[in-house]
């Protein structure tokens, strides 16, 4: 896939209004992938980050049958590790961990207070004219059709956006882009991505005709960058994405 895209130049805009693009939600059975044991990135006294593959709860969902999450696989190990934030099911990347209550806090105040810069990548369909800018759409949960979330200027809470296009595919006319959630809604980067006409690909809730583009949402945490809980020193960590 990624041996025909082009690299693209940079232009910045910043867009703050769009049509969403709607789809059916289908709900499927959980199919965890394989416990093949962690994928750790990082990991000391204070914190782990490991890898979560698509597919896979960030934690435990409701019901029986919801149980196997990348925290139970992690707690199995380190029983010692708390939550500290999530990534969709469908979204595969970097997941941080805290171990123990102290740290928890520490780490959830740091997510909480906008102090850990994120990075994903994402394979998006069409190509984006403007290369590089913000999306700055407020978003809200689509109640009736839950667990859409939508657009909703009345109610809806801030949410920004910025990408960067980082190449092109004009055989397959599909994007490679830099996503940074500066914000932290519920499935941001999949409204955002959608609500500027080019959804992710794989996304079956908000994707469309690019639902059927891939067998997984291509959205990847790649990288996070914060202070440290307990030394403050700068950490940066890192997982390139699968495709």
């Amino acid at each position: 896939m990624r041996s025909s895209i082009e690299g693209t130049s940079n232009h910045i805009v910043r867009i703050t209004h769009a049509t969403l693009l709607h789809t059916t939600v289908s709900q499927a059975t959980y199919n965890p992938p394989r416990d093949c044991g962690l994928d750790l990135i990082y990991c000391d006294e204070s914190l782990l980050v490991a890898n979560k593959p698509a597919g896979l709860l960030s934690v435990p969902g409701r019901g029986m049958d919801k149980t196997d999450s990348l925290a139970t696989r992690v707690q199995n190990e380190f029983p010692n590790a708390r939550s500290v934030h999530r990534l969709d099911m469908s979204t595969s990347g970097l997941l941080v961990f805290a171990r123990g209550e102290d740290m928890q806090r520490r780490l959830s105040h740091l997510f909480r207070e906008r102090r850990v810069k994120k990075c994903y990548i994402a394979m998006v369909a069409g190509r984006i004219e403007i290369t590089a800018g913000e999306v700055d759409l407020p978003l809200g949960s689509d109640w009736p059709n839950r667990p859409r979330q939508k657009m909703d200027f009345a109610i809806g809470k801030p949410s920004l956006t910025r990408y960067r296009v980082l190449a092109h595919d004009a055989v397959m006319n599909i994007s490679r882009v830099e996503l940074e959630p500066v914000t932290g809604r519920t499935h941001q980067l999949r409204v955002h991505m959608a609500a500027i006409g080019h959804p992710i690909l794989g996304d079956v809730l908000y994707g469309g005709k690019a639902s059927s583009g891939a067998e997984r949402l291509l959205l990847h945490a790649r990288a996070l960058s914060f202070a440290h809980p307990l030394s403050e020193a700068p950490l940066t960590l890192t997982c390139e994405p699968p495709f």
